[in-house]
């Protein structure tokens, strides 16, 4: 169902005049009604991690390792050799007589300008230059908790860090370790440390995608044509529109309210499979539990 027909059997259910169309009226009581399904819509997609929603995000990590110059006091690093990756501010160096979190400014050629001044004069230092910005999705909403994994190494990724641990990280002398941590922090996910490995890290992160576009199938963040449909079942749009637009007009919704979040919990609970909870506590997942022993012979002849 598109949400033009979801929208009129909301409103034929309270007893008004279904819409002849919503995109594009210049109706007042048509552009509530859109108003109103708009905005239950994106509140809809915020209470739920729906299966539809979720999607997966990986990328790689870029580095750069090369030699250079630095100077004691000095903001800038002379490289040997042009570098194969464009460095800009989403890069950090790290190297003998670098302070941690010491960021990019600028490149032009061999020439760096760093955020923070090298604390040692040296030739034919190794420096490594790594990624720890990287762009999110477009359709990003938010992450799915404890999704995050460093698939080369087979490890989850440590993190969120808090504001505080953050700062501890790229300013303290001992601050690294074998597992990369991550923070959302100024709309990037940010990583540390600087690594040059070309680790794969994936996250699964709930997508603003939930008006599908009828021709395309491609998910959107709003409602732009009639034939636009959505992502949850036909009875739960119904009814968001229908309770809200009679708490709009100042009837009585309560009988509407309590029906909506009956199909909502009902529609949370059909989204997607759950595992059968046991009384008895929670079984391990990985590694030796019961679920890996045969029911007979062990691996013994």
């Amino acid at each position: 169902m598109n949400i033009l027909a979801a929208v009129s059997q909301a409103v034929g259910e309270i007893g008004l005049v279904a819409p002849t169309s919503l995109i594009g009226s210049t109706d007042a009581g048509t552009i509530q009604l859109l108003a109103i399904a708009q905005g239950a819509a994106a509140t809809l997609a915020q209470e739920f991690e729906w299966q539809a929603l979720t999607k997966q995000f990986s990328f790689n990590i870029v580095s750069y390792v090369g030699t250079g110059s630095t100077t004691s006091g000095s903001t800038t690093v002379t490289l040997t050799a042009p570098p194969t990756t464009t460095l800009d501010t989403t890069f950090q160096l790290s190297g003998v007589g670098i302070p941690q979190g010491t960021y990019v400014v600028t490149q032009v050629g061999t020439t760096v300008t760093l955020s923070q001044p090298a604390t040692a004069t040296g030739s034919g230092v190794a420096l490594t230059f790594g990624k720890t910005k990287y762009a999110l999705p477009t359709d990003y909403t938010r992450l799915i908790s404890r999704t995050g994994y460093d698939k080369s190494r087979r490890w989850a990724v440590a993190g969120p860090a808090s504001a505080q641990e953050w700062e501890w990280l790229q300013s303290s002398y001992i601050s690294t370790g074998p597992r990369i941590r991550y923070r959302i922090f100024g709309g990037y996910i940010q990583t540390w440390p600087v690594i040059a490995t070309g680790d794969l890290i994936s996250f699964e992160y709930l997508s603003n995608g939930w008006a599908i576009d009828a021709s395309t199938g491609a998910g959107k963040s709003s409602f732009t044509a009639d034939t636009d449909t959505y992502v949850w079942p036909d009875r739960l749009m119904q009814l968001a529109v229908k309770w809200r637009y009679l708490n709009q007009r100042g009837f009585d919704a309560t009988s509407a309210y309590d029906e909506y979040q009956r199909i909502f919990d009902i529609a949370k609970a059909t989204d997607a499979d759950a595992p059968t909870l046991s009384m008895g506590g929670a079984q391990g997942t990985v590694l030796l539990n019961i679920q890996n022993i045969p029911d007979s012979g062990y691996g013994l002849t």
